[in-house]
């Protein structure tokens, strides 16, 4: 699993900076313009209510979901693998990953957003379709290095595909985790295994409000 530290810093790094209306910016401009838009929801006093946070969850998720390529993440995080998908399985895949990541990140920066600062260090491009955008998250005296990898999409929007967090790889991590599932199961199994969990996800962050 990714480091309790990193998790947090992804948490709040995947889920602040990206407005659906950014797409059609530069790497960096899409990184850099948004930021208020998740920070409002944050620090909007309705959501301190006992039983408002799925409600503020629900606004946040909308506002970042677009922003991601879900699609080529998943493959990314299957790799090799991703062949032995049926296309059936591969959106089914894709549709539940999506969701498990955003209550898993969501979750972190209901509970872990502290007015962190974040100070953007500048942009790489690899090719004409695919960018790199170095930032570095601001907490206290702690400096911790972010990038995000980017690729330019069919309809020539910049999407994010991967983030790295003081050199941990999120699809990394889960090709891991996934590669070893797979070696022993089919895919069908590996999407019920994360169904199972997104289920008790669900379960569990609306018992929490």
């Amino acid at each position: 699993m990714i480091p309790k530290r990193i998790a947090s810093v992804l948490a709040i790094l995947i889920l602040m900076v990206f407005p659906a209306s950014a797409v059609s910016m530069d790497p960096m401009a899409i990184i850099k313009a948004p930021i208020d838009t998740v920070i409002t929801i944050l620090n909007d006093p309705q959501y301190k209510v006992a039983g408002t946070k799925s409600v503020q969850r629900d606004k946040i998720w909308k506002i970042v979901k677009p922003l991601f390529d879900f699609d080529e993440i998943s493959k990314r995080a299957v790799a090799r693998n991703w062949k032995d998908f049926t296309d059936a399985e591969k959106a089914a895949f894709a549709d539940v990953f999506a969701h498990f990541l955003g209550n898993t990140y969501i979750d972190k920066i209901q509970g872990e957003y502290h007015n962190e600062r974040i100070v953007y260090i500048g942009q790489g491009f690899y090719s004409d379709v695919y960018a790199e955008v170095r930032t570095q998250i601001v907490r206290e005296t702690v400096e911790i290095p972010v990038n995000y990898r980017m690729f330019k999409n069919g309809d020539g929007q910049w999407r994010v595909y991967d983030i790295i967090v003081e050199g941990v790889s999120l699809v990394k991590n889960y090709r891991t985790q996934f590669a070893s599932i797979l070696r022993k199961e089919k895919p069908a199994q590996l999407i019920q295994r994360l169904n199972k969990k997104l289920t008790e996800q669900n379960k569990r962050l609306a018992e929490n409000g």
